[in-house]
């Protein structure tokens, strides 16, 4: 049970990053071409038009919501683990 909890507990965590870091990296590479990145259609408007931002939560809540709620498990199952071996 130790061992699937710190699965549960660090797997979701990694994954949230590297979606949010590819979310970044696109958005990042659209402002150094000189654009402005539109964040409810994940394109790049070389247009100029301004896009408001939104945040990755608002445009992603079943992921990280399901991942934190997948963390919380893997937490209370490495307790369940650590508290049975001993």
């Amino acid at each position: 049970m130790l061992k699937l909890g710190l699965i549960l507990l660090v797997v979701p965590a990694v994954l949230l990053m590297g979606g949010y870091m590819y979310d970044l990296s696109l958005a990042d590479a659209c402002l150094d071409q000189g654009g402005s990145w539109n964040y409810e259609l994940a394109e790049c408007d070389a247009a100029g038009a301004s896009h408001p931002f939104v945040p990755f939560m608002v445009r992603h809540p079943l992921w990280v919501n399901g991942g934190m709620l997948l963390s919380v498990v893997g937490l209370f199952m490495c307790i369940a683990g650590l508290y049975r071996r001993r």
